[in-house]
C-alpha cells in the first residue's frame, strides 16, 4: 500500500489508515481527526498560508484535549499566574508545546492576535516562552487555551521551578553524550597510536583494516550519538535559513566521516575517524561547559526567586492559618517569626524587630523596625516576631517586580549583541565559501590529491568558530546583570549596561539627590506678630520638602498650633504656594513668587529662604540648609575620575546651588529651573552628541528622566524608583551609582576584549588552516578553548571590585 502525506502535519501513513476529503476537486488526506479539525480550522480563519511558510517541515499529529480548560479560569490558579496591568488587562507568561520553527511562531501569533479580547501575544521563539495580554471581560484565558490547542499545539503557565528542571535535563543529555564521546575518544586514541606507529614502520594491511573497523565502530556512536546535538541545531538553522557554528561543526566532522568509510571499504588511503570523534567531543565538552557557566550566572537571579518562601501564617480572629502567598489578600495580618522571611509588602500592626534587608539592598546593618513602620519582602527578621498588615499581593511585591526586571533584563539584546549575532551569521557562511574555494585550490592547484584537500578544508571549517564572537557579548552581559544584583543594582534591559558605559554627562538634580532632601531651619526672623496657624496652615498643604521642613519646626517649638481649611489653593512649580483663610491671603515661597505677586522684598543669603507673607506684606522669614549626603564629595570625584563631566540641574536659587557645587567639587550648575526647563538642557545635551545619565527623585524631575539616555531615581519610594528607573539601587545610595558606573564600563571593557579576542584569533588561525598548516584534531581544540576563553574572561566580571 503507498504511502501519503497528512495536509496537516506532512507525516507520512498508509492510504488504508487516512481519512479522505475532497475539496475543490483536490484530495486532502488526515491522520487523525485532530489534524482534520485544524486544517479545516486555519482554512475557515483565512490561515492557510501557515502551510506554505511551514514548507518541508513536519509537525507532531494534532492531539487535542479540552478535558482541563476549567483549571485555567480558577481563582487559585489566576492568583498564582496572572497578573494586572497598568491598563486592567490581564497578562500571563505562557510556555507554547509543540513549536518546531518560526512558522508556528506565526501561527500562534496570528491566530491569538485574530480572537476579540487578546490585546498582544508575543512569543519568543528561543524558548517557547509566550506574553499574554488579554481583557478578561471579553475572553476567558481557558478560551486562549483552547484556541491553541485547537490549531495543534499545548501551552502550560511559565513556572521558574519546571524550567529548572528542564535545565537539568539538559545538563543530564549533554553528560550522557560527554560520556560515550569520551570513552570513544579515549579508547580510539590508543588505536590511533598503533595506526600512527605502523604508517612509519610498516603494518599488514589485514592489520590496519581490522584497526580500522575498530575506529569506525567507536567513531559512529560519537558522531551520530554524541554529535546529535550539532545535527539537530545545524537542521533547526538551516531551516530558518541561518547558517550557524552547529552546521560548521556537523558538516566538519560528517564530511571526515564519510571519507574514513569510504577510504576503509575501498582500502585506499588514510581514515580520520580518530579526528571524528575528538572534534565531536572537544566541541561537546566546551558547549557543555558554556552551559554550566551560563546556569552558574543565572544562579543568583533563581536565588531572587527560589530563597522566597511560598507560604506564611495568616492570623485570623485569633487563629492562625498557613496559607500560599497567592491567596493571601491587601489587608490580611501576617506573622513572621524570628530567622523568617517578610514575604510580601506591608505594615507592621504589632511588635518590633532588628530587619536584615542585605537580601534587597546589599547593606548588612540591621534596620530597627517598629509598628507602623513600612516592611518590604525579601527582609529578615532577626530578633523578634512582629505581626503585619498586608499593602501588596504577591504580583505587586518589591520581590516580583524585581524578579521581573531582571527577567526581563537578561532576555533584551543590547544593541553590540544585535551586531555580533548579525555578523556571525555571515560569518559561518563566508567560511563554508573560504573552506570550499581552499578544497578546489589544493585539489587542483596544489594538486595534493583528495584526500589531503578535504581534510585542510575539514580544518577550516571545525577551526573557524563564530562561536567566540556570539558569546562575547551575552556572557559578559548576563554576569554583569548577576554581579549587579549582588550588589543591589538592578538593570531593567541589558541594552541600560551599553548605554551607562558610553555616558559623557551626569546631570545630578540637587534636594534629595546628593542632599538628603530634608532641610533644616538654621535661622527665622519673625517680622511681624500673627497667627502662627496661619503659617502651619499653608506649610502642611504642600508636599515640597522646604515646605515640610517648614511644618515640622514649627511642631517642635509649638504646641497649640491648629491645622486651618485653607480656600483657593495653588502650587506654583518651583516657587511656593499661595491660599486664602477667610479673606486674608497667604503666600509662601521664595523670591520667584513674590515677584510673580508684585511683592518687593529683597534678602541676600547663600541658603534656601522661605518667606511668608500676608496680603502681600512679608511677615516672617526662614532660612533652610540642606545636608549634603554622606560620601558625596567622594562620589562626585569618582565619577569624574571615569571621565564623565557632572552637571547640578535644580530649581533652588543659583547662589545656594553654587554653594554646594563649590563644596563637592561639580562642574557646572544650572538652577532656578522648572521641571520643563531641565527637560530643555537635556535635549541640547543630546544636540551636542552627548549621552546623559539623570538622577532625580522620580516625582518633578519625571519629565527630564523621560528625556534622558539612562534614568536613575533616587526616591525614598521602592516603587517610585522601580517604575522611573532604568536602573534601580536597592539601597538608595550614591555609592551604589558609581558601583553602577564601573561596573557597566567593566562590562562594558569585557565584551570588547572578547570581540577582540575573537576578531584575532579567527584572523590568525583561519589562513593556517587555509595553508594547511593545522589538522582537525588542534582545529577542534583551538575553536573549544577560544570559546571557553571568552567565557573565562567574562567570569573576571565577578571577581572584580567595584
Amino acid at each position: 500500500m503507498a504511502k501519503v502525506e497528512c495536509s496537516h502535519c506532512k507525516l507520512e501513513f498508509d492510504e488504508s489508515v487516512m481519512i479522505i476529503k475532497e475539496e475543490d476537486g483536490k484530495k486532502l488526506y488526515f491522520c487523525c481527526k485532530g489534524c482534520e479539525g485544524v486544517y479545516t480550522l486555519l482554512n475557515s480563519k483565512g490561515l492557510d498560508s501557515f502551510y506554505e511558510r511551514l514548507g518541508s517541515n513536519k509537525l507532531e499529529p494534532a492531539n487535542i484535549d479540552f478535558s482541563d480548560l476549567d483549571r485555567f479560569d480558577s481563582e487559585a490558579f489566576a492568583k498564582k499566574y496572572i497578573k494586572t496591568t497598568k491598563d486592567g488587562f490581564s497578562e500571563i507568561n505562557l510556555i507554547i508545546e509543540g513549536i518546531h520553527c518560526s512558522a508556528c511562531v506565526w501561527l500562534n501569533e496570528k491566530v491569538l492576535h485574530q480572537s476579540d479580547g487578546v490585546i498582544e501575544a508575543n512569543i519568543n521563539y528561543s524558548n517557547n516562552k509566550a506574553k499574554v495580554i488579554w481583557d478578561s471581560d471579553v475572553i476567558k484565558l481557558s478560551k486562549i487555551i483552547e484556541i491553541i490547542r485547537a490549531i495543534g499545539y499545548d501551552a502550560h503557565p511559565y513556572d521558574p521551578k519546571i524550567q529548572e528542571e528542564k535545565a537539568t535535563k539538559l545538563r543530564n543529555e549533554y553528560y550522557s553524550r560527554i560520556l560515550v564521546g569520551v570513552f570513544a575518544t579515549m579508547n580510539i586514541m590508543w588505536i590511533a597510536i598503533a595506526q600512527y606507529t605502523g604508517f612509519f614502520t610498516g603494518m599488514e594491511r589485514s592489520h590496519k583494516n581490522i584497526l580500522n573497523i575498530a575506529e569506525f565502530i567507536l567513531a559512529t556512536p560519537t558522531l551520530f550519538y554524541s554529535g546529535w546535538i550539532f545535527f539537530r541545531g545545524a537542521y533547526y538553522g538551516l531551516k530558518n535559513r541561518f547558517v550557524n557554528m552547529d552546521l560548521l561543526v556537523s558538516a566538519g566532522a560528517l564530511l571526515a566521516y564519510l571519507y574514513s568509510v569510504y577510504a576503509m571499504v575501498t582500502e585506499t588511503g588514510e581514515v580520520y575517524f580518530d579526528s571524528v570523534t575528538m572534534i565531536i567531543t572537544f566541541v561537546l565538552v566546551g558547549k557543555y561547559l558554556e552551559i554550566l557557566s551560563k546556569k552558574r550566572a543565572a544562579d543568583t537571579l533563581d536565588k531572587i526567586i527560589g530563597s522566597m518562601p511560598t507560604e506564611a501564617f495568616v492570623v485570623k480572629d485569633g487563629k492562625k492559618e498557613l496559607k500560599p502567598i497567592e491567596t493571601i489578600e491587601i489587608g490580611d495580618i501576617i506573622e513572621t517569626k524570628a530567622g523568617e522571611k517578610i514575604v510580601l509588602d506591608g505594615v507592621i500592626t504589632k511588635g518590633s524587630a532588628m530587619l536584615d534587608l542585605s537580601f534587597l539592598t546589599g547593606e548588612s546593618e540591621p534596620i530597627l523596625k517598629k509598628e507602623n513602620d513600612e516592611v518590604l519582602s525579601g527582609s529578615i527578621v532577626i530578633d523578634s516576631p512582629i505581626q503585619y498588615r498586608v499593602t501588596k499581593n504577591n504580583n505587586d511585591s518589591i520581590v516580583y517586580q524585581i524578579t521581573e526586571l531582571l527577567s526581563d533584563a537578561v532576555t533584551k539584546k543590547p544593541h553590540i549583541e544585535q551586531l555580533a549575532n548579525k555578523i556571525s551569521g555571515y560569518f559561518s557562511i563566508t567560511i563554508l565559501t573560504i573552506a570550499i574555494l581552499t578544497f578546489l585550490g589544493w585539489y587542483f592547484i596544489g594538486k595534493v590529491g583528495f584526500e589531503q584537500s578535504l581534510i585542510i578544508a575539514i580544518s577550516v571549517i571545525v577551526i573557524a568558530c563564530p562561536c567566540a564572537l556570539g558569546l562575547a557579548t551575552p556572557m559578559a552581559t548576563l554576569v554583569g546583570i548577576s554581579k549587579a544584583a549582588k550588589e543591589g543594582i538592578l538593570f531593567k534591559e541589558a541594552i541600560t549596561l551599553e548605554s551607562m558605559a558610553k555616558a559623557t554627562i551626569l546631570a545630578l538634580d540637587k534636594t534629595g539627590t546628593i542632599t538628603i532632601g530634608k532641610p533644616i531651619v538654621i535661622k527665622q526672623n519673625f517680622i511681624k506678630e500673627f497667627d502662627l496657624s496661619l503659617l502651619y496652615s499653608l506649610a502642611k498643604i504642600s508636599n515640597h520638602p522646604i515646605s515640610k521642613a517648614i511644618a515640622k519646626h514649627l511642631e517642635e517649638k509649638n504646641e497649640n498650633l491648629k491645622e486651618l481649611n485653607l480656600d483657593n489653593i495653588k502650587e506654583i512649580q518651583a516657587k511656593g504656594v499661595v491660599a486664602k483663610y477667610k479673606d486674608i491671603e497667604l503666600l509662601g515661597g521664595n523670591t520667584e513668587l513674590l515677584k510673580e505677586y508684585n511683592i518687593k522684598f529683597d534678602i541676600d543669603s547663600k541658603n534656601s529662604i522661605y518667606i511668608f507673607a500676608i496680603n502681600k506684606e512679608v511677615v516672617a522669614i526662614f532660612e533652610l540648609k540642606d545636608v549634603i549626603k554622606p560620601n558625596a564629595k567622594e562620589f562626585i570625584s569618582k565619577v569624574k575620575e571615569l571621565g564623565l563631566k557632572v552637571v547640578m540641574l535644580t530649581g533652588d536659587r543659583e547662589s545656594v546651588a553654587k554653594e554646594i557645587a563649590k563644596e563637592l567639587g561639580i562642574d557646572e550648575v544650572k538652577a532656578n529651573l522648572l521641571p520643563q526647563d531641565k527637560a530643555s538642557y537635556i535635549d541640547k545635551l543630546h544636540q551636542n552628541g552627548e549621552i546623559v545619565v539623570m538622577v532625580g527623585d522620580g516625582i518633578n524631575d519625571s519629565i527630564a528622566l523621560a528625556k534622558s539616555d539612562i534614568a536613575i531615581a533616587m526616591g525614598s519610594g521602592a516603587d517610585v524608583a522601580l517604575e522611573v528607573s532604568d536602573v534601580v539601587l536597592l539601597n538608595n545610595s550614591l555609592s551604589s551609582l558609581q558601583k553602577a558606573f564601573v561596573l557597566s564600563k567593566r562590562v562594558f571593557r569585557a565584551i570588547k576584549e572578547n570581540l577582540g579576542f575573537s576578531l584575532v584569533y579567527n584572523i590568525t588561525v583561519i589562513p593556517l588552516a587555509v595553508l594547511g598548516y593545522v589538522n582537525p584534531l588542534f582545529a577542534a581544540l583551538a575553536m573549544s578553548l577560544s570559546s571557553l576563553i571568552v567565557v573565562g574572561n567574562s567570569f573576571r566580571i565577578y571577581r572584580s571590585k567595584i
